[in-house]
């Protein structure tokens, strides 16, 4: 209960700032701004407003590759949040964090839904895909429109907050992630928690590969007391 309550917390003051205190709607608009977005059509539409649509459907994948493998320990399964976050983005994960028991050992064998979460092909895919936005938005956007944007819309403005949530909920997963493949550096984890989307992808591209038990005894790489972990108090 006192591990779940915090997201429990985070949860309710996010979606209560989403729709009772975040700039006004305005429906006609951002339906056809979403659809120009969808379809490609973005002539005249800010670079940054482009890349940051595209990288919010890229999220939900970086997620799936630590979230699948938790799911595997957990009493619920992570399918459903994880569909969901390609829809709400952190809307969808954070009951699952409030949900999950952390620190869970991973059980079993990799089948190859999960070989493929944790390949580092897809991580590569993912960040082949990621970068190049990144860079369209850095170089290409107009900054200062977008911030005016920011505090004009509720869709760009609750849509840059959830990246950031994400961002921040990231280190939350993948502090199990590394003790269930026997990383236990604390200052990598520290680094790629504070550098947004590319730390995580970072992460994909350099974790260890996750060991296989047998079916229903726990993975020998699993190591949740050791000292230098990044979860030890």
């Amino acid at each position: 209960m006192r591990y779940s309550l915090p997201f429990w917390l985070l949860w309710v003051a996010f979606v209560a700032y989403a729709f009772l205190l975040a700039p006004p709607d305005n429906p006609d608009e951002t339906w056809a701004l979403i659809q120009n977005l969808s379809t490609g059509n973005i002539e005249g539409i800010n670079p940054v407003i482009v890349a940051l649509f595209n990288l919010m459907g890229i999220w939900p994948i970086i997620y799936g590759c630590v979230l699948f493998i938790d799911g595997r320990s957990q009493r619920i399964w992570a399918f459903p949040f994880a569909i969901a976050a390609f829809a709400v983005g952190a809307f969808a994960l954070l009951p699952y964090l409030a949900l999950r028991q952390p620190r869970q050992p991973f059980v079993g064998e990799k089948n190859w839904f999960l070989a493929i979460q944790d390949s580092r092909w897809l991580a590569l895919a993912l960040t082949l895909g990621a970068l190049p936005l990144l860079g369209f938005a850095i170089l290409q956007g107009d900054w200062a429109a977008f911030f005016q944007q920011w505090q004009t819309s509720r869709f760009i403005h609750v849509m840059t907050l959830d990246f950031c949530m994400l961002w921040l909920l990231f280190p939350v997963l993948m502090v199990d992630d590394m003790a269930k493949r026997g990383m236990s550096s604390r200052s990598l984890w520290w680094a790629i928690s504070f550098i947004p989307m590319v730390g995580a992808l970072g992460y994909l591209l350099a974790r260890s590969p996750l060991p296989s038990a047998p079916d229903g005894s726990t993975s020998p790489a699993d190591s949740y007391a050791t000292p230098s972990s990044p979860s030890a108090s």
